[in-house]
């Protein structure tokens, strides 16, 4: 499993689309430890281009704080998993806090 994380100052960015970098977390699902974190810079904010671009990358899940409509359609579209409404906490805990089954959401902060 890769998770995406979108993020803004070393936490989790409130709006995808807006984020600083991602961090892309490796990890055995059969065993549910984390093997490998990378932090990579995103392309350009444009409609479509995130989605696919992790897709390519491999994620398969995404957990972010907010996210539109039309983005989580083409999430899912990309065979990405979205969880919205996460808290602005680092990838590390967040990850954690999903593989434990623990991870508290909100609301999604984006009405776009």
């Amino acid at each position: 499993m890769k998770i995406a994380i979108p993020l803004a100052d070393g936490k989790l960015s409130m709006h995808f689309g807006h984020c600083q970098e991602f961090a892309l977390v490796d990890v055995d699902e059969n065993t549910q430890q984390v093997l490998a974190t990378q932090t990579l810079q995103p392309p350009g904010h444009q409609p479509g281009v995130l989605p696919a671009w992790l897709h390519e990358l491999g994620a398969n899940v995404i957990i972010a704080g907010g996210m539109g409509m039309r983005a989580q359609q083409l999430f899912v579209q990309n065979d990405i998993k979205v969880v919205i409404g996460a808290p602005a906490q680092s990838s590390e805990q967040l990850v954690n806090d999903y593989l434990a089954g623990n991870l508290e959401t909100g609301e999604n902060i984006c009405d776009h």
